[in-house]
């Protein structure tokens, strides 16, 4: 019965070999999708290259734009441009789903030169066979790859890193300015008053000890310290400065 095969060569061989590369390919992007998976429970340590450039470009991105502001479209995207060999993910994956019909149009094409060279129905009949096996195979395993779910899980994966892990310890590690400057704004410069110890003896118009010495220092800019020991004094509210700057110079005039 599979005599037919032998008399159709050629017709036999391109059905073969589209039908195999139709379940192939979608093996292979399984296993392709399945291995990203695997490799997205330990982030940080991942040896896998797509993976560690998906990192790296997400990392510029944060730093240049301050932050990236829609995570799950820069997965989509990152996902897109995949690529399976020097072709794309998904070119390989609308290719499975062309061979296959190509290797039933190969096996109509080989019903009808049977017909034509006066073959009987049985004489046809394993091309018909082999059309709905190659058919139930390829859903099978199409079904078995689960190419969409898996998909999802890698994108869901790959979403959770970046935003809860990732982009955190990046903002982390902004300069304190730039994240404070881009929320709150500028801080206003603080005023203060420090006073010096004031020594007894001797008059306040130019004897040899002085009686009393103030300085009034004002600190400006974002994030400035003070050490202790340049401390010899007490900083007061703005209501206390203001009484000891009036006690001040009436002490100092008097």
């Amino acid at each position: 019965m599979f005599a037919v095969f032998e008399e159709e060569k050629w017709i036999t061989i391109l059905m073969f070999t589209f039908l195999s590369l139709s379940i192939l390919s979608r093996i292979m992007i399984g296993i392709r999708y399945q291995n990203m998976i695997r490799q997205t429970e330990n982030m940080s340590t991942t040896s896998h290259k797509a993976l560690k450039q998906c990192k790296l470009k997400f990392a510029n991105c944060y730093q240049l734009n301050g932050g990236v502001s829609n995570i799950p479209i820069f997965v989509d995207k990152f996902l897109n441009k995949l690529k399976l060999g020097p072709l794309l993910v998904q070119t390989v994956y609308h290719l499975s789903g062309q061979f296959m019909l190509l290797s039933v149009f190969c096996s109509g094409l080989g019903v009808c030169l049977c017909l034509v060279a006066g073959h009987t129905i049985g004489d046809i009949l394993p091309f018909y066979i082999v059309s709905f096996l190659g058919l139930y195979l390829y859903y099978s395993v199409s079904a078995i790859a689960d190419i969409k779910g898996r998909r999802r899980i890698l994108k869901t994966n790959l979403v959770d890193y970046l935003e809860n892990h990732m982009a955190s310890r990046l903002r982390a590690g902004l300069p304190i300015e730039a994240k404070e400057g881009a929320k709150t704004g500028a801080k206003e410069p603080k005023t203060g008053i420090e006073l010096m110890p004031v020594h007894a003896g001797g008059n306040v118009h130019g004897s040899s000890t002085a009686v009393a010495s103030a300085a009034v220092r004002t600190e400006s800019g974002e994030g400035a310290e003070e050490k202790e020991s340049d401390k010899m004094g007490r900083i007061f509210s703005l209501s206390e400065q203001k009484e000891l700057e009036e006690l001040l110079r009436e002490f100092l005039t008097s």
